[in-house]
């Protein structure tokens, strides 16, 4: 699934391609995403003027003029920006049509995406209850102390709480609790503060590097052949379970949480 590090390097990718660009109209293949494509997109956002791409948690937002679209990629969406028309697949579901040409195209083989029209969008339900964004100033140590007091449940699943931190997902949860040295299973709210504050390190540093490599499980959406994200090749824990610990040498174990997969150390991990 995309990841906060691969929407922020959609994000960084599309940017500079998109913005003081006019939308000239959307082309809608197969409306039956997530949620069923707004219809009146054309009339909200037709004629308007790209200002900037922002993003919220996992949510990318193209702000333009005259209102927002939320991006969401859900399971295996993408976005790519096309110079020139090519033909569509068969999982190309909505082209943005842009003026003077170009269009930013909508993949999306298992349809758990979607795209959503707001006039304020940190007020749309998707976004209204999320927590902090976990690279911005209101992520401390002392905020996720209190987040975390009298919690039972496990850190990991705390961690991924979009309500909590908005946008830290499975991959980089385990892997932050891996440099953090906290077992994904320990409450929440048995951990000390000191921990809490190296695990709000880790989450930063973990996100700033798989961004830095151009995250993990997507594509590189700015040229149209694409380019896969390096950070792969630096997972310490996830989906290495049997190998040897980079650290103390012992095996990765994986165990489930919930309906999760965690990975970790059962030597550096407590």
């Amino acid at each position: 699934m995309p990841e906060l590090p691969e929407v922020e390097t959609t994000r960084r990718g599309l940017e500079p391609l998109l913005v003081g660009k006019s939308i000239e109209s959307f082309e809608i293949r197969e409306p039956r995403l997530r949620w069923p494509v707004p219809s009146d997109l054309d009339a909200r956002l037709g004629k308007r003027r790209i200002e900037r791409l922002g993003r919220r948690a996992k949510y990318l937002l193209i702000v333009t003029d005259g209102g927002t679209l939320i991006v969401h990629l859900g399971m295996s969406g993408s976005l790519r920006y096309l110079p020139r028309p090519l033909g569509a697949g068969a999982h190309d579901h909505v082209d943005i049509r842009l003026a003077g040409g170009g269009r930013l195209r909508f993949n999306d083989p298992r349809r758990f995406g979607s795209l959503h029209f707001a006039a304020e969008p940190l007020d749309h339900p998707l976004l209204r209850h999320l927590g902090p964004e976990p690279l911005g100033d209101d992520f401390t140590g002392e905020y996720f102390e209190q987040a975390c007091a009298g919690r039972r449940v496990a850190i990991k699943h705390h961690l991924m709480n979009s309500r909590i931190v908005a946008g830290v997902g499975n991959i980089y949860a385990s892997e932050a609790l891996f440099r953090a040295g906290i077992h994904p299973a320990r409450q929440a709210g048995r951990i000390a503060r000191r921990r809490l504050d190296g695990l709000v390190d880790a989450v930063r540093a973990v996100l700033g590097d798989a961004i830095g490599e151009g995250g993990t499980t997507l594509r590189d959406f700015v040229a149209s052949d694409g380019r896969p994200g390096y950070f792969k090749l630096s997972l310490a824990v996830y989906d290495r379970a049997g190998a040897p610990c980079t650290r103390c040498g012992l095996p990765i174990r994986m165990r489930r949480l919930g309906q999760r997969a965690s990975y970790y150390c059962p030597a550096c991990q407590r």
